[in-house]
């Protein structure tokens, strides 16, 4: 129970945090990076999915 409750004071203070640091331009910049790398790494992985699902259906 003290490990829950040590996990939801810190994803509390990281939401706390990172909406401080987004109020700033070098935050705004920082998240908006962040997002744009996460969102080609998502794309990335996703595009990989689908070819070797087609890889492994085109076996079959």
């Amino acid at each position: 129970m003290k490990s829950l409750f040590f996990l939801l004071v810190g994803t509390a203070l990281g939401f706390v945090v990172a909406h401080k640091v987004n109020q700033t331009p070098a935050g705004r910049e920082f998240f908006t990076g962040l997002d744009s790398r996460l969102s080609r790494f998502s794309t990335a992985v996703a595009d990989g999915y689908r070819s070797r699902e087609a890889e492994l259906r085109d076996r079959d």
